[in-house]
């Protein structure tokens, strides 16, 4: 099997075309844990070391090293896990789950309920709050500007913020203030 690679202009970067199609149609990108759980390929790719992104095509698998990496070792190891993944015949993107569509709505619910009734009122107490992330019925939030070093903080996060969530999305369980951006 012969998997044709491509330099681009990015010393980085590095296109490998496979001889069959990788994906039905469409392209996902690959660039975190989070997404990496959705395709068995990159998070065999990411698993070599070195590697920054993953961008899937039907026809292409571009990958992005990081600067120090060398791609005489990496592409070696790239191909291999591609030659690997071709013989299982196992999907490159996993299909989307119901799970994740309902997930993706309930997030949606989430950022429109701060929006439109918690952040102005955090905000006339000069602080704001920002929406991280959803996961297993805990939404993360980060408590920002006045809000961030207040002692009742955690008054506003449990009786205000939570409540209110709880109220119109029962998929809450519980709300967790997270510390920085960083923890997003």
């Amino acid at each position: 099997m012969i998997i044709e690679t491509q330099n681009t202009p990015d010393a980085n970067v590095v296109n490998f075309f496979p001889p069959v199609p990788i994906l039905k149609g469409g392209k996902a990108e690959f660039a975190d844990a989070k997404s990496l759980r959705k395709s068995p390929l990159a998070e065999h790719l990411f698993d070599i070391g070195g590697i920054v992104s993953v961008f899937i095509t039907a026809e292409l698998i571009s990958v992005t090293k990081e600067e120090n990496a060398s791609w005489n070792s990496l592409k070696p190891q790239i191909l291999a896990e591609i030659m690997d993944y071709l013989s299982t015949g196992e999907e490159a993107v996993l299909p989307e789950t119901e799970a994740d569509s309902d997930n993706e709505y309930v997030i949606k619910q989430i950022k429109s309920l701060i929006n439109a009734r918690i952040r102005p009122a955090v905000k006339q107490d000069g602080g704001d709050i920002a929406f991280c992330s959803f996961e297993d019925g805990i939404v993360y939030v980060e408590l920002q500007g006045a809000c961030a070093g207040c002692p009742y903080a955690m008054v506003t996060l449990k009786e205000g913020v939570e409540k209110l969530l709880k109220t119109y999305i029962p998929q809450i369980r519980e709300v967790r203030n997270i510390r920085s951006k960083d923890e997003c």
